[in-house]
């Protein structure tokens, strides 16, 4: 089981000590590097630079899920996005020949309207949290069913098939790139 810092565990009068300060210093740290990463992303015009970027956007990510208590999505983002997705956007800026010169041109009526778009997002999602009632009081956190979890995925007649049909279908995929980029090497 994956150790986590316990940001629910502070006691209601506030005397959390020494946990409680660890635990938040780590989820800031986390949030920066998740929004720094993202911020750093969108911006980049180097997209070698912005594949690194979004490792370090999903690092931040997978550590915030570990500071909820969510192990399995912590471990699944890791796998799944960074193990798999980030390798194949890496695999396909390799296969594309992308020189590390390249650049983005970006357009101006994409940054307005990618601007305006963020605005009317910021308005919503701000319109959201004022609106939302925040409990205060600590709440305890959800016992490790992680196990139970894999079970009931992984049960024969359940998503077992699912799960075979995904990762042939990767396979696939990963067979068809190599075989394309043979291809044009000759």
């Amino acid at each position: 089981m994956m150790p986590v810092i316990a940001l629910s565990s502070v006691p209601p009068n506030g005397s959390g000590g020494a946990s409680a300060t660890a635990g938040a210093l780590l989820f800031y740290l986390f949030a920066a590097l998740a929004v720094g990463g993202a911020l750093a992303v969108a911006f980049s015009k180097h997209i070698v630079r912005a594949a690194v970027a979004l490792l370090f956007t999903l690092g931040g990510v997978a550590g915030l899920y570990a500071l909820l208590h969510a192990p399995f999505l912590a471990v699944a983002q890791i796998v799944v996005y960074v193990g798999g997705t980030l390798v194949l956007i890496i695999f396909g800026v390799m296969l594309t020949s992308a020189r590390r010169e390249d650049r983005f041109a970006v357009r101006r009526w994409e940054l307005v309207w990618g601007g305006l778009l963020a605005i009317l997002l910021a308005v919503g999602l701000a319109s959201v949290a004022i609106g939302a009632h925040w409990h205060s009081e600590a709440v305890a956190p959800p016992r490790n069913n992680v196990a139970a979890l894999g079970r009931a995925l992984l049960a024969p007649g359940r998503y077992l098939a699912v799960f075979e049909l995904s990762s042939v279908l990767l396979l696939a995929v990963m067979v068809g790139a190599a075989y394309l980029a043979r291809g044009r090497r000759r």
